[in-house]
């Protein structure tokens, strides 16, 4: 850029100074009016001439600059292209090598960081499961028996104080289910997604429909619960913000992969930053090469779509 801009500077003073030397052109004192035009007929073109070198000379420069201004790491897009010539081609292509390396190292660090929180997960949900929950089916068989040897008076608030800690053993295995879920290690995915819709609770108004194939490509354990916490992840913000009166869960195979879809009637996204939630989901279908798109519905509420590559499906069983 720098010698395309001095050659053509050169160029056109040495051209001035040649009409002047060698030419019948002169400057007089004061100016007569040829003289004035033909001097800033030269001065426009020389600055004519250097905007549009600078125009079309620094133009990469401006897409790659809109590029770096909407850049997230969570949204792959397409590369710039390495237009132009000399230092700004080799810029931009230094520039997409960084891009490279950055989504291969945040995907690095996300498989780590979600394989450590799966483990922990599962750490947690096997201590409530092995610990907490055999210590208050104990507490529930000792209420029991000290019921039935109890009178009439003090049985009937043991009953209450049984029922109370029933519901609490209930609700820690369903946290527990929701740490790591068994049913998708032992009967797969279909099985796992039907039981998650069947603990969506209904008080408030909330129905839930599920419309799940059988006839899926074989998935791997990584595939299937990636596709298990979008579809958790999904639900449990429509029961949470979305205010939506039903939601529909379908799993199915299309012709290029699998896709996971989970459309409600609530009140959309208005606009509303991405939380940690949504990110997530948006880190894990990076892990495994899949497409997940979260727009507006046709007649309202939310659509979130992940789909899975049928390669990546293909590939990913263990």
């Amino acid at each position: 850029m720098f010698w395309r801009i001095f050659l053509l500077n050169a160029a056109v003073l040495t051209l001035a100074t040649a009409l002047l030397l060698l030419g019948p052109v002169t400057v007089s004192t004061p100016v007569v009016l040829a003289e004035a035009l033909i001097l800033s007929a030269g001065l426009a073109i020389m600055l004519i001439a250097n905007a549009a070198l600078l125009r079309l000379g620094l133009s990469p420069l401006q897409r790659l600059a809109r590029t770096m201004a909407t850049l997230d790491l969570l949204r792959p897009a397409p590369r710039p292209a390495a237009a132009g010539h000399g230092e700004i081609a080799e810029l931009i292509t230094t520039f997409n090598s960084m891009l490279d390396r950055l989504e291969a190292e945040r995907a690095t660090s996300s498989a780590r960081a979600l394989s450590a929180q799966e483990g922990e997960r599962r750490r947690i949900a096997q201590e409530l499961h092995d610990e907490v929950g055999q210590t208050l089916t104990a507490v529930l068989l000792e209420l029991k028996r000290v019921a039935d040897q109890a009178p009439e008076g003090i049985r009937m608030e043991l009953l209450q104080v049984q029922e109370t800690t029933r519901g609490s053993l209930d609700e820690i295995r369903r946290i527990a289910r929701r740490l790591r879920p068994g049913v998708l290690d032992e009967l797969g995915l279909a099985s796992a997604l039907r039981s998650l819709v069947n603990e969506v609770p209904s008080h408030g108004g909330l129905t839930v429909g599920r419309r799940l194939q059988t006839d899926l490509p074989e998935l791997g354990k990584d595939l299937e619960l990636v596709l298990y916490r979008v579809a958790q992840e999904s639900l449990t913000n429509t029961v949470r913000h979305a205010r939506a009166s039903h939601v529909e869960l379908t799993l199915r195979r299309i012709h290029d992969g699998v896709e996971l879809r989970i459309r409600d009637d609530g009140r959309g996204l208005q606009g509303a930053p991405e939380g940690a939630g949504i990110r997530g989901m948006r880190e894990r279908a990076l892990l495994i090469g899949a497409q997940l798109h979260l727009e507006p519905g046709p007649g309202g509420g939310t659509d979130v779509r992940l789909v899975v590559p049928l390669a990546n499906a293909a590939n990913g069983s263990d």
